[in-house]
């Protein structure tokens, strides 16, 4: 009964660490990809290629 206590006790610590871990990224993290659509979109309707986003 010890040994699977002390296992418990262990998952759960690891999975706490993971939560907060990415609760933590989450709420740090700035998104870099509204950049990156704003410049295709841009390039997308400045040109007269096959464009990958809908326009609109």
């Amino acid at each position: 009964m010890k040994h699977e206590t002390l296992m418990l006790g262990g998952l759960f610590a690891a999975c706490l660490l993971v939560c907060a871990s990415v609760l933590g990224s989450m709420l740090i993290a700035r998104p870099a990809a509204n950049h990156a659509l704003a410049t295709t979109s841009a390039a997308c309707a400045t040109t007269a290629t096959t464009c990958p986003l809908p326009r609109g």
